[in-house]
């Protein structure tokens, strides 16, 4: 279909092309014959010698005039009687044809164009006039078609002809892709699950944060699959004019049941998919008759068409309850950030075609990227070429990698910032205040990396990476964060004797945190395990707008002061560490004034004790385990592994601002 479009409109363009050029030729082209004589001065002109040469075509009346160049005329076209000859007309006038000079008259055979050319004189001008209206209709036409497409699907389909990602290029969701796989089972073997009675599913909702490949795992399906594969986003059955999306939504279903079996997939469907009702004075607006309609083309009264809808969100808790009933979205796919076992899978992904040295270990790699999602390490290992490219390396080593963490973490190094001395040696201390309680907390993530080198909006930072994936977070881990927090802020206090506000963002993370441990994690100490508040959002508003109270303001008063026991009790632990090893905290600082950056090896090299531990065997803090004794795995099950990493803000620590 659109190689011929494309022939029709080159044929109109061809046409269009030789009609103007014909007639550039008849009235542009032929500058030299552009003026007429009569004969009767034509033969007055031979008398006088004007005339250089009279050229007659044989069969032809005319007569190419050239004149001498003194004469100072343009050439002209005479035209003689019919039935007579150019000697006979010129005796008529007295002139002696045996008398002109030799080569005056010059008599040409006929040629074998010139009764075509009398027809194309009349044939292209009247083809150029026809050319011009069928362009124009046609330019009316399609304008007339876009207007009667406006309620067409926008969807792009993907034959099964067409190469795509397929299953093997995306990893660490393997429990995604077996949900997944057994989809395109059944639309290639659907008499395998026919025969025990199963029932295809109509809809498959992939869920996840940014970045973990629901977008990627739905092309590996068209990858896969062997069925035409239809992708749209949410937004574009979306316009300004009412009814549009409702008719964008069937064209599109009546396209997959044409080519059934097929695989339809939206991406972000929270943009027409979220909740009814909800909107600003309750109206039926576009969304809600847009989702109407998917509801009704997913599980309607026709449902024996072999469709399927996968459907991606990071929003699940926006969307209509009646959209992921059973029928209409049967499973819900979770692709949760991957663990250290998928970070590795998808860094072996990555690394294909990438040239890296042997001293690169991807295991130690993925230690190092705790939190990170697919998108994240994908741009980690791009970072990494970028940065070798530009050393004119032929290879990616640990250094390229290990400054591509940080600049995905926080940003590219800003060396050139203007900075005081004074500012830079807080900086130091700041940062080596962070680094010295995390080493000396048992229950603190290792240090891996502490710098003084400006990042993005900070001035300096401190990376602490997990030994292990974690699933929980206990008390004594948050109350160990909590110090760190607070130990930039201690060091400063008592190295200088002034705050700065380069602990702001510690201290509000801080607070954070400690809020969360009062009145969400039921870790309070008076008010015991409880949930206070609940946070109300507006779907069409975004975010928290805020927090219903559910409770006194005297429980009020009892979580602020808890929180402020939770600070207080943080703050004097990072202090009580800072004056005990005051020197250990000097030798930090004056490292990091000299190297700028050090790795925690060399941190670790500064202390002649072994960081301590946590008590992995029994209760935290020698407090007793209430007559359980000793908590040990047990020799039948093994202690289960981490499978996931903890909530964003339950997380490692991150860079902490300086400046």
């Amino acid at each position: 279909m659109p190689e011929q479009r494309w022939i029709r409109s080159s044929l109109v363009w061809i046409v269009l092309i030789v009609a103007v050029v014909a007639m550039w030729a008849m009235f542009v082209g032929n500058d030299g014959a552009s003026s007429s004589r009569s004969i009767g001065q034509v033969a007055q002109e031979v008398r006088d010698g004007k005339v250089q040469q009279l050229t007659q075509a044989e069969g032809s009346r005319e007569v190419q005039v050239e004149y001498a160049p003194e004469a100072g005329r343009r050439n002209a076209v005479t035209t003689i009687p019919a039935d007579t000859d150019l000697l006979s007309v010129l005796g008529n006038y007295g002139i002696d044809p045996a008398a002109l000079p030799s080569g005056l008259i010059v008599f040409e055979p006929a040629s074998r164009w010139g009764a075509w050319l009398g027809t194309l004189t009349f044939i292209l001008p009247t083809l150029f006039i026809v050319g011009i209206f069928i362009f124009m209709m046609r330019q009316s036409q399609g304008s007339n078609n876009q207007a009667m497409s406006f309620g067409k699907s926008r969807a792009r389909l993907f034959t099964a002809n067409r190469p795509s990602v397929v299953f093997s290029d995306v990893a660490g969701v393997e429990e995604a892709k077996e949900e997944l796989v057994e989809v395109v089972e059944f639309l290639k073997y659907p008499e395998k699950f026919a025969a025990l009675g199963a029932r295809i599913p109509r809809g498959v909702l992939l869920v996840g944060p940014p970045g973990t490949g629901k977008t990627l795992l739905s092309r590996a399906v068209a990858g896969e699959a062997g069925v035409p594969f239809f992708s749209i986003s949410g937004s574009e059955f979306v316009e300004m004019f009412v009814g549009v999306g409702a008719s964008r939504v069937r064209d599109l279903f009546d396209q997959a049941k044409r080519n059934a079996p097929c695989i339809v997939f939206v991406d972000e469907i929270d943009a027409v998919g979220r909740q009814r009702g909800a909107g600003l004075g309750g109206s039926h607006d576009e969304r809600e008759q847009t989702l109407n309609q998917i509801l009704v083309e997913m599980d309607g009264f026709d449902s024996s068409t072999n469709v399927i809808v996968i459907a991606a969100t990071n929003r699940p808790d926006v969307l209509d309850p009646a959209l992921l009933r059973p029928g209409r979205f049967d499973r819900q796919v979770i692709l949760d950030r991957p663990d250290i076992q998928g970070r590795v899978a998808i860094l072996d992904v990555h690394v294909r075609g990438k040239p890296l040295e042997e001293s690169v270990s991807i295991e130690n790699l993925a230690r190092q990227t705790p939190g990170f999602s697919g998108a994240d390490l994908e741009n980690l290992v791009n970072e990494a070429a970028i940065l070798a490219a530009r050393k004119n390396r032929k290879t990616v080593g640990p250094d390229e990698l290990t400054e591509a963490i940080d600049r995905v973490i926080a940003g590219p190094q800003r060396k050139s910032r203007v900075i005081s001395d004074r500012e830079r040696i807080m900086t130091a201390y700041h940062e080596a205040g962070h680094a010295l309680v995390a080493r000396m907390l048992p229950n603190a993530d290792p240090v891996r990396k502490v710098s003084i080198v400006a990042r993005g909006m900070m001035g300096g930072y401190t990376r602490v990476v997990p030994d292990e994936d974690r699933l929980f977070k206990t008390k004594a881990q948050f109350e160990d964060e909590l110090a760190v927090y607070m130990a930039g802020h201690v060091a400063e206090d008592m190295v200088f004797e002034e705050q700065s506000t380069g602990a702001a963002n510690d201290i509000e993370r801080a607070t954070g945190m400690a809020r969360r441990m009062v009145t969400e994690f039921g870790m309070s100490r008076t008010l015991g395990p409880r949930a206070f508040g609940k946070k109300d959002e507006l779907i069409f508003l975004g975010r928290e707008i805020n927090e219903q109270r559910n409770y006194s303001d005297e429980v009020a008063y009892q979580i602020d002061q808890e929180i402020q026991e939770l600070i207080d009790a943080a703050h004097e632990r990072a202090r009580a560490i800072v004056e005990t090893n005051a020197d250990k905290l000097r030798a930090i600082a004056d490292l990091l004034l000299v190297e700028e950056t050090i790795e925690g090896e060399e941190l670790e090299a500064l202390f002649e004790t072994p960081r301590p531990r946590p008590d992995l065997v029994g209760p935290p803090s020698g407090r007793p385990g209430r007559g359980f004794g000793p908590v040990t795995p047990s020799a039948e099950r093994p202690a289960a592994r981490v499978e996931r990493d903890l909530p964003p803000n339950t997380g490692q620590l991150r860079p902490q601002p300086a400046d």
